[in-house]
């Protein structure tokens, strides 16, 4: 049974010299009110303490030597807000000095004989004291769950705020910086380490779009009036590199839950497309008013809704005389008929093209007239009315010009219109009930998106004979109501989906229904793939997060072990050790990141050789062994007798086999077996890596090489890993012109990964197997180095590492103080963090490297940023060499010689 925490709080445990003095003991406790545990020894006393106990009662006699020591290191280690009661029953004239204690401990002791009402009483007041304790410790709690859901809450806000589409810039109560997402650094040309601190009105420089004058800044005005702000149209905002955009923006106060105002927010939208639009619809209005043709548009029951300048000239009429008339005022009588006709072909959709008649101006002279009239339809596709141009054909030869020329434009649109469109009549039977439908007309498209061919004349069930018949249930009641539908829906008999709007065309005994559809089977496709994309980049964050605390967790418990076994070698030795392979790890997990990355955006470069396939394999085995040996694994490795030469990069074809066998040996379980082979067939080398270990479920083998994938994600099986490796294997393979595949017969039956590289020709004489590199050149000692970092430490840090081995280093912490301590020191060898304050390191090298001292000086830039991008932005401010966070100091002493071994080295 478990006993409540209340309960076990506010236990006494009782050490007694006999079981029966402990028994009699607990009776009279109980009868006090109070729950009395019997503890059989010390240890049992300080197993119960950690449990859980309001105070301790014992005697003097039943703490021996080595148990004092026990109780004394268990009282010792309480938490802070613990300090439990200890009551000791001494006999008279006995030592007071068995319990001794480092730090204050509450212990009070009592002579024997005592009264039990007194012993009672002292109890009694260390359970209140005890109980006080107890609330301080939930008030701790209810403390730090406080600040913890206020810092989610602030890191929340400030994701909302770097991912929303408009660009946000927040200040404090003096209108200077405190952030920017990443629209607003885009759009000011401030990135927010940058801007941070400075006053808005440098960030956010506006002006007027015709009179360039300053405009008054919304974020200040809101400061000033305590109000929301918006900005009047026609403002431009500045970006730091002088580059101009219309925008629109507002702005408001910040106050916080007293109602005080902390600061203000801008909201502001670069508006240059709708600029765009705006002007371009300006333009079309103004091309419509000023066209020679008559440009006309009326509704289905021929009100005639505008009327352009053309049709002023060639009619006579005003705009004012002609909108809201019949379109009869311009037909001869003669002529209604073919208006009516006009009007019906509309309706379904139909359009006229170049229909030579006959009008009327205003005083009753006739035109000879061009016609083109097209529907117009509203947002659902519905036809609402027509648009009608008229030409005097007089000047036959540029009107037929011109509508050649339009009706090339209508007929594109009509080409590539995108919904499929049809007409059907619904048949009934001779109990007057819908029994089918047969098919009026369908426009180009339909038969796109239907895969149904010649389907006018011929009805649903005959084209379709196993139709979905809640489609027809649909059409039923569109044809019976007239009330138009809506609605997305699966043609599970023509497998696909599709976005459809249904209505009844003409009046109340009409049979007919009029279907606009589009073809979405692809969007929904897609629409499930981004959810499992989603779904997938929501497990890999988690997952990054866990990958990324792992290795943290022993780093820091190594430098605990730094710091409290100072004197202790062996711990000292394994804590470095430990410590280097788990930044290794997360160094190694960055760089798969950024590898993939790579290869996705095509930016990845392969430096490629003559090389061996058993030199590659031999690179692979050596990374991959520690994981092999800590897993106790077998490995048989079987290569072709004769070598297998290819043209490729060798460092990432071993990274390529060492994340197949890494793999191997973490889902083979503890004394599996591993097989690697190669051979040559043909023109292609052929590399395989099998196991023995859980292997590979069928539904899972088509995805297995996709980002972010695994196959096991179960806390109780994953083995780590961000589920890259083999996407990166595959993106290494496929930049090399190969292949690779992956076979499992099931759960639990191993896996075969193969690879298929292309062969060069065997040259003979040439074996390039077994080749060894040199050892790296060490960094030469005794030159003088100048350390620029903002972060003291790391700038410390190596400092300390450069005096080690004997050189003379000084350390700088922001740009300007580089700049200041070069002259001075006059260093051989700059090592330059990049994001700095007050002048970053790409300035600070100009400014060096404008100097005549400063020229001969090698400049590395030491910085977090390592894409291409990044590299070269540093040549290009004068760096020698370009090193990524964090940096080995093998890789620093090999870069040096590198360095100095060329025309600017030092000797």
């Amino acid at each position: 049974m478990t006993i409540p925490a209340l309960a076990i709080e506010a236990r006494v445990l009782l050490l007694m010299p006999t079981s029966q003095d402990a028994a009699r003991t607990c009776d009279l406790l109980r009868e006090s009110g109070l729950d009395g545990f019997e503890c059989t020894d010390i240890h049992s006393v300080c197993r119960e303490l950690a449990a859980g106990a309001g105070a301790i009662l014992l005697t003097d006699e039943t703490i021996a030597e080595d148990g004092a020591e026990l109780l004394t290191s268990a009282l010792e280690n309480q938490p802070s807000w613990s300090d439990v009661p200890l009551i000791v029953l001494s006999r008279e004239g006995a030592s007071r000095s068995k319990l001794s204690f480092r730090e204050p401990v509450n212990v009070t002791l009592i002579e024997r004989p005592v009264r039990m009402h007194t012993l009672i009483s002292v109890i009694k007041s260390a359970l209140r004291a005890r109980n006080r304790q107890y609330e301080v410790r939930d008030n701790l709690i209810e403390r730090q769950v406080a600040a913890e859901s206020a810092a989610a809450e602030r890191e929340r806000l400030r994701i909302t705020l770097a991912s929303i589409g408009d660009a946000v810039i927040s200040t404090d109560a003096d209108g200077k910086v405190t952030f920017l997402n990443g629209v607003a650094q885009r759009l000011t040309g401030w990135s927010q380490t940058e801007a941070n601190g400075r006053h808005l009105s440098e960030i956010f420089r506006i002006v007027n779009e015709h009179t360039r004058q300053l405009v008054e800044n919304p974020a200040l005005r809101a400061l000033q009036k305590g109000v929301i702000v918006g900005l009047a149209n026609h403002t431009i905002l500045i970006s730091r590199d002088g580059a101009e955009r219309p925008i629109d923006d507002s702005a408001a106060p910040i106050r916080d839950g007293s109602g005080n105002q902390v600061g203000a927010v801008l909201v502001f939208r670069d508006v240059t497309e709708r600029k765009r639009s705006e002007e371009a619809q300006a333009r079309l209005a103004a091309i419509v008013e000023s066209s020679d043709d008559a440009i006309i548009s009326k509704s289905l029951d021929g009100v005639i809704r505008t009327w352009n300048a053309g049709a002023e000239r060639l009619f006579g009429y005003s705009s004012t005389e002609a909108i809201g008339q019949p379109i009869t005022l311009i037909l001869p009588p003669e002529r209604l008929v073919e208006e009516r006709e006009i009007l019906n072909r509309l309706r379904r959709g139909e359009r006229v093209d170049h229909f030579e008649t006959v009008r009327l101006a205003k005083g009753g002279r006739t035109l000879n007239v061009s016609l083109t009239i097209s529907p117009i339809r509203d947002a659902g596709g519905r036809v609402v009315g027509a648009s009608k141009v008229a030409r005097d054909i007089t000047s036959r030869t540029q009107i037929e010009a011109d509508l050649r020329r339009s009706e090339e434009r209508y007929r594109t649109l009509f080409d590539f219109m995108g919904q499929a469109f049809c007409v059907i009549e619904m048949l009934y039977d001779d109990c007057d009930q819908p029994v089918d439908y047969r098919f009026l007309e369908v426009n180009p498209a339909f038969e796109v998106h239907t895969g149904l061919k010649d389907a006018v004349g011929r009805t649903m069930r005959e084209l379709v004979p196993d139709h979905d018949a809640h489609w027809f249930e649909i059409y039923d009641r569109v044809a019976s109501t007239g009330r138009s539908v809506r609605f997305v829906s699966e043609a599970k008999a023509l497998g696909r989906w599709y976005d459809v709007s249904a209505y009844r065309p003409g009046g109340p005994n009409s049979r007919r229904v009029a279907v606009l559809f589009t073809d979405i089977t692809e969007r929904k496709r897609a629409e499930d793939s981004l959810r499992d994309a989603d779904r997938r980049k929501d497990e890999f964050i988690a997952l990054l997060a866990h990958e990324l605390r792992n290795p943290l967790a022993p780093i820091r418990n190594g430098l605990q072990v730094l710091q409290l076994g100072a004197n202790n070698v062996t711990a000292i030795d394994q804590a470095r050790s430990m410590m280097e392979r788990q930044l290794g790890h997360m160094v190694r997990l960055i760089d798969d990141l950024l590898d993939v990355s790579r290869i996705g955006r095509n930016k990845m470069e392969l430096r490629r050789s003559r090389v061996s396939v058993a030199d590659i394999l031999d690179s692979a085995l050596e990374t991959a062994r520690p994981l092999i040996d800590a897993g106790g694994h077998g490995l048989m490795v079987s290569l072709s007798p004769e070598p297998i030469f290819l043209d490729a990069d060798l460092t990432r074809l071993a990274q390529v086999f060492g994340n197949l066998l890494s793999n191997s040996a973490k889902y083979t379980p503890h004394g599996g077996d591993i097989w690697i082979s190669a051979e040559r067939r043909g023109n292609e080398a052929v590399i395989s890596v099998r196991d023995d270990g859980i292997g590979i479920p069928n539904e899972s083998l088509d995805s297995i090489f996709d980002m972010f994938s695994q196959v096991d994600r179960s806390i109780e099986r994953s083995t780590g890993g961000l589920g890259i490796g083999l996407a990166l294997v595959k993106g290494l393979v496929e930049m090399h012109g190969g292949s690779v595949s992956a076979e499992s017969p099931g759960s639990g039956r191993g896996s075969t990964f193969t690879v298929r590289l292309p062969a060069l020709e065997h040259q003979n004489g040439h074996d390039l197997r077994h080749t060894h590199c040199a050892e790296p050149p060490k960094c030469d000692v005794g030159r003088r180095f100048l350390v620029v970092d903002d972060n003291r430490d790391s700038a410390t840090s190596m400092a300390m590492m450069l005096k080690l081995v004997g050189n003379d280093v000084r350390t700088a912490n922001d740009g300007l103080e580089a700049v200041e301590a070069s002259e001075q020191f006059r260093p051989q060898v700059i090592l330059m963090d990049v994001g700095m304050p007050k002048l970053n390191g790409y300035e600070a090298t100009r400014r060096i490297r404008e100097e005549r001292w400063g020229k001969s000086i090698v400049i590395i830039a030491l910085t977090g940023w390592g894409q291409e991008g990044d590299r070269a932005q540093s040549r290009d401010a004068g760096c020698n060499g370009h090193l990524v966070k964090p940096v080995s100091f093998s890789d620093l002493e090999d870069l040096l010689s590198k360095l100095t071994d060329g025309p600017a080295g030092l000797k």
